[in-house]
């Protein structure tokens, strides 16, 4: 993968347009999400289940957006930096820092590790 297929694809997350986004992925995949009972977090395993866990997200927090993205390549792993900004169903607001650690195995993504920064939710200005 290269930074214009990254760019696009964070685009697609941005669209939520999960077709497009699904593209990028190997049937294999392996997700593991910011939060969870295991020290990786949740680990969302296959292409479908992982389209499910996308779609999860943009119904729960339908403006959710990752903002700033610069991506880092070395070998077969991206790096991609983002700001994590989103309304959770509560009201509160989250906005935090990411990085998400690809894995890239004949120019799909086999797996994606998340990591985001422990800000606590606020309450939207106005």
């Amino acid at each position: 993968m290269n930074r214009e297929q990254m760019t696009a694809m964070f685009d697609a997350f941005n669209r939520h347009a999960i077709d497009d986004v699904m593209e990028y992925f190997a049937d294999d995949v392996v997700f593991d999400t910011v939060s969870g009972d295991e020290a990786h977090g949740t680990r969302i395993v296959g292409k479908a289940a992982v389209r499910d866990a996308f779609v999860n997200t943009w119904t729960t927090m339908p403006d959710v957006q990752w903002a700033k993205g610069e991506f880092f390549f070395a070998d077969q792993r991206v790096v991609s930096e983002c700001t994590f900004m989103a309304t959770q169903p509560d009201g509160l607001r989250v906005e935090a820092d990411s990085v998400d650690l690809f894995t890239i195995e004949k120019g799909k993504i086999t797996r994606k590790q998340a990591f985001r920064k422990q800000r606590p939710a606020f309450a939207p200005a106005g």
